[in-house]
């Protein structure tokens, strides 16, 4: 069983509740349709009913009718959630106007339900941006206690199998943070490992990737990450992390025990932080296209709930691999919540 299967039949196995803003969208209702269809989630749908089922109808969508539908104009709870944004806005200078306005978007809706208890996690993005997903997320559902940063994951599915955890790598920050400070990119970096323990299920093995290994050349981009390496160690002295490093000895044993004799890292790496956003994405994309890796993601990281950013280019097995994925945040924060038991 691969990764996403596991993932697909642990969420089947505890079913979560997952609102999709954009349910008037082909791509959407042809994933909902097989993830009702599976039993991968429970699927929360927003818009207007008579048109989803219209569009459900012409594309043969069977299952649809077993999603829960929303109509952001018009339903039961409109007005608690007017209630509830002013009361987490209303600091910030909005007005009941502005507030009722907000509601009727999906996507601040989508977040809405999910501070409320009505919803476990969120997908958007096949029509929307990252910034439009990112900020009502940020405005109401906000970050973990402690984590300032959001950052975005992707885990990549490489047909390399002597590289990373047999071909299984996550890269980030490949969506969010332009040019992360050394704090930012150590936070970033504690956030990945537990993104590749969680999600992944392996033991994180961080490199911090610039390109001088170990004083192989000096800039202030090189000192920037040296710097993230020494804080992460500090926040959490157990993690297995080490930088700076350039890619190549991150990954290859014998590049890494040249360049970097005595890393614990070097050659063994399944965890890559890029210095800055537009080395992650190109990274990324350039692994995808040319490696002919799949790219399983964006998975953002430190939200306090699970919301996920498509691509706009993104398929229907896209979409629902990224629901399975949510689903599995979502468990894993329940439990990571629950109280212990002596």
């Amino acid at each position: 069983m691969n990764l996403l299967e596991s993932m697909i039949q642990r969420a089947q196995s505890n079913r979560q509740r997952i609102v999709l803003p954009e349910g008037t969208e082909l791509r959407t209702l042809q994933a909902a349709d097989r993830l009702l269809r599976d039993g991968v989630a429970d699927i929360i749908l927003l818009g207007e009913a008579q048109e989803i089922m219209t569009i459900a109808r012409e594309a043969n969508l069977i299952n649809i009718e077993h999603a829960i539908i929303v109509n952001p104009r018009a339903h039961e709870k409109k007005e608690l959630y007017v209630e509830l944004l002013l009361e987490l806005r209303r600091k910030k200078g909005m007005t009941p106007e502005q507030a009722a306005q907000l509601v009727e978007n999906p996507l601040y809706l989508a977040c809405l339900m999910i501070k409320n208890g009505d919803a476990d996690g969120e997908i958007a993005g096949a029509q929307n941006t990252t910034g439009d997903v990112l900020r009502p997320a940020l405005q109401i559902i906000k970050t973990l206690p402690g984590v300032k940063v959001v950052s975005g994951a992707f885990i990549m599915l490489t047909q390399t199998a002597q590289y990373g955890e047999n071909g299984t790598l996550l890269f980030a920050d490949c969506a969010v943070m332009p040019n992360p400070t050394a704090e930012e990119l150590a936070s970033i970096a504690l956030a990945s490992a537990q993104t590749a323990r969680s999600l992944v299920g392996v033991e994180p093995r961080v490199a911090m990737l610039s390109f001088s290994t170990k004083g192989s050349a000096e800039h202030e981009m090189i000192d920037k990450v040296r710097e993230a390496t020494r804080i992460a160690r500090e926040l959490n002295p157990a993690l297995l992390i080490d930088g700076e490093l350039q890619a190549d000895a991150a990954l290859v044993p014998s590049v890494g025990s040249s360049k970097a004799p005595g890393s614990a890292i070097a050659g063994k790496a399944n965890v890559l932080v890029f210095p800055t956003l537009e080395a992650g994405n190109i990274g990324y994309k350039l692994v995808q296209r040319l490696g002919n890796a799949e790219a399983v993601g964006l998975v953002l990281q430190g939200m306090a709930a699970p919301v996920n950013d498509l691509s706009r280019g993104c398929s229907v097995n896209d979409i629902y691999n990224m629901v399975a994925i949510t689903a599995n945040q979502a468990i894993g924060l329940k439990q990571n919540s629950e109280p212990k038991q002596l």
